[in-house]
């Protein structure tokens, strides 16, 4: 039986009493590994043999963008991308999500994933690997910036969170009708504002 790939041995041969340094790449997936080692000595009918177990990463998910990204005013899609080793992801907004819809499914491994369900093959066991979520953004017709806060909970109930922060739009301001006619008598006729800023009447 050979040793693990994962696993590097350094010497791989001597003679006499020696010791054997045993190290590995790192491990990112969250269940242990393990092989065993088989060291065969010249003329001796049984080899000696033994274990050797990685211990494993702890789950977990991350967004590659850290905390924060930016959204422009005008909208679009917005691909928020990040990386675990859960094997089940869920995904939903914290707060007002601002007439953004949570997909049904993301990208788990390069596999198309529903929101909440097993990912394919479970992946993360044995390595992280990469997920993205695409985001339908609205255009932002305020003066002000809006923030949305999409969180992602990882199977054993890790979460992160991330903020995406669509820049302010245009002001913008109309009047309608844009001509009036004041009775003889006096009496008000409305003028109405379309706006999303403060306005002043001079």
């Amino acid at each position: 039986m050979s040793k693990p790939n994962w696993l590097n041995v350094t010497p791989t041969e001597g003679s006499g009493n020696s010791t054997i340094s045993n190290s590995a790449s790192t491990h990112t997936g969250r269940v242990a590994r393990t092989g065993t080692v088989t060291v065969q000595g010249s003329g001796v009918t049984t080899p000696a043999t033994y274990k050797v177990t990685q211990e494993p990463k702890a789950e977990f998910a991350s967004f590659n963008n850290g905390a924060e990204m930016a959204a422009p005013k005008d909208g679009g899609t917005l691909t928020i991308a990040g990386k675990t080793n859960s094997s089940k992801l869920t995904f939903s907004f914290v707060g007002d999500a601002h007439e953004v819809a949570l997909p049904a499914s993301y990208q788990a491994n390069g596999t198309t994933t529903n929101n909440a369900a097993e990912i394919e093959g479970d992946p993360g066991a044995a390595n992280e690997f990469a997920f993205s979520i695409e985001l339908i953004i609205p255009d932002n017709p305020t003066v002000d910036e809006v923030d949305r806060v999409l969180k992602v909970a990882a199977n054993g109930g890790q979460s992160v969170q991330i903020t995406i922060k669509q820049a302010a739009g245009d002001a913008t301001l109309s009047v309608s009708p844009t001509e009036i006619t004041i009775p003889q008598d006096g009496s008000a006729v409305s003028v109405n504002i379309t706006s999303n800023t403060s306005w002043t009447v001079s």
